[in-house]
């Protein structure tokens, strides 16, 4: 697996669980952090998602999330627990959580107290929601924030079906993970212009609905508003996968010239001269009909003849791959995307590369997620303690 050094002077406490907060330091060991993975006793409870291989709480979702970081276990309610995660935080560049704010002050580990350890500490809290709103110390998971940002409204607006509904992806926690990450990015480097600590929020809520209204606020946007929410080309119920002989093919002509060329190369001119359909204006409002005609004929072709055929004419197209069919996509193939890896306790598994490339820079090997508590004596043992703290 390969990952780059671009970080490796950079050590991250990491008392994150699940998948919002874990996503940001993955990907920041990914890119070289030290990321030093404090557990509880039974283990983050991502580790148990999923049938596991060969060792209860090494899931295949902990495979996923966690690569990269070293796994402690200590006893936080201990007088040597409470050491350990204080020298932790003392040779540490950022302390990252996701604790609500009452849990984390019984801990006194607040951005008060962690800042007394470590003056120039950057400090991120991964939220539900921002600290000055009222729905600040609320839980919130996923499907909360889908719901409350949006999200479960939108595709009733394609099909008709008018009963809310998830976008079937965790998007609400790894959206935000990635917010965490940029801004993890940012504070470091304030802190190294300045020395200063810095204090940050990353609420789930406030990232989500920034990510979403980047285009559905749409013409709502102005005070009055023009139009609707919803930027309407995205929730348009004609702009979906089309039936081929054998699979589904997407295709995006959003040029109108493609549109005339794509009805040209299936050999059905004749279908602009509907007058629905026979200029620009005429294409533009009704693409729904439009792409009724492009449907009617696409189920003569294969998949594999459509793209060759669209291809050779310029037309964006590509092929509507059902989620097992990506690992053996040839594109994926030919970058080595997936990568099949021994874990040492687990046997053989299937991981992800990193997706980001730093051009020219030197790649290295991540390490595998760790069994839960693998790494606790061995850094113990760097920070000076002894083996007491893990000890429940």
């Amino acid at each position: 697996m390969p990952g780059t050094s671009l970080l490796n002077d950079i050590r991250i406490a990491d008392m994150t669980t699940v998948i919002f907060g874990p996503y940001c330091t993955q990907t920041l060991a990914d890119m070289g952090a030290e990321v030093i993975k404090l557990e509880p006793p039974k283990g983050d409870d991502f580790r148990n998602v999923g049938k596991y291989a060969k060792t209860r709480g090494m899931g295949p979702c902990h495979l996923t999330i966690n690569r990269g970081k070293k796994s402690v276990v200590w006893d936080m309610k201990s007088d040597e627990g409470q050491a350990a995660i204080r020298k932790l935080i003392e040779t540490s560049d950022v302390f990252i959580h996701n604790i609500r704010p009452d849990a984390v002050a019984r801990l006194g580990l607040t951005f008060e107290e962690v800042k007394a350890i470590k003056p120039d500490v950057v400090y991120v809290h991964c939220l539900g929601f921002g600290s000055e709103g009222p729905y600040a110390g609320k839980p919130a998971y996923d499907d909360l924030i889908q719901s409350l940002s949006g999200a479960t409204s939108l595709l009733p607006r394609v099909d008709g079906n008018e009963r809310p509904r998830f976008i079937p992806t965790a998007f609400a926690d790894k959206v935000s993970g990635l917010h965490a990450m940029y801004a993890t990015l940012a504070a470091l480097h304030h802190r190294d212009r300045t020395g200063e600590a810095v204090h940050v929020e990353v609420p789930m809520f406030e990232c989500v609905t920034s990510f979403l209204f980047e285009e559905h606020f749409y013409e709502a946007v102005f005070d009055p508003p023009v139009g609707p929410y919803c930027y309407q080309r995205q929730v348009d119920p004609s702009r979906q996968p089309v039936r081929t002989q054998n699979g589904w093919i997407t295709i995006a002509p959003y040029v109108d010239a493609r549109w005339v060329r794509l009805f040209d190369v299936i050999g059905q001119a004749q279908e602009l001269e509907d007058e629905r359909i026979n200029d620009y204006r005429g294409r533009y409002f009704n693409q729904d009909y439009m792409m009724s005609r492009v449907q009617a004929h696409f189920v003569n072709y294969t998949t594999e003849q459509l793209l060759e055929m669209l291809g050779e004419a310029d037309i964006p197209a590509a092929r509507a791959n059902d989620i097992s069919d990506v690992k053996n996509d040839p594109h994926m193939q030919a970058v080595n995307f997936f990568q099949r890896r021994e874990h040492p306790s687990e046997g053989g598994y299937w991981e992800v590369q990193p997706p980001v490339r730093f051009v020219g820079h030197a790649t290295r090997n991540i390490q595998p997620a760790a069994l839960l508590g693998e790494q606790t004596e061995e850094v113990l043992a760097s920070l000076g303690l002894s083996a007491k703290a893990s000890e429940t």
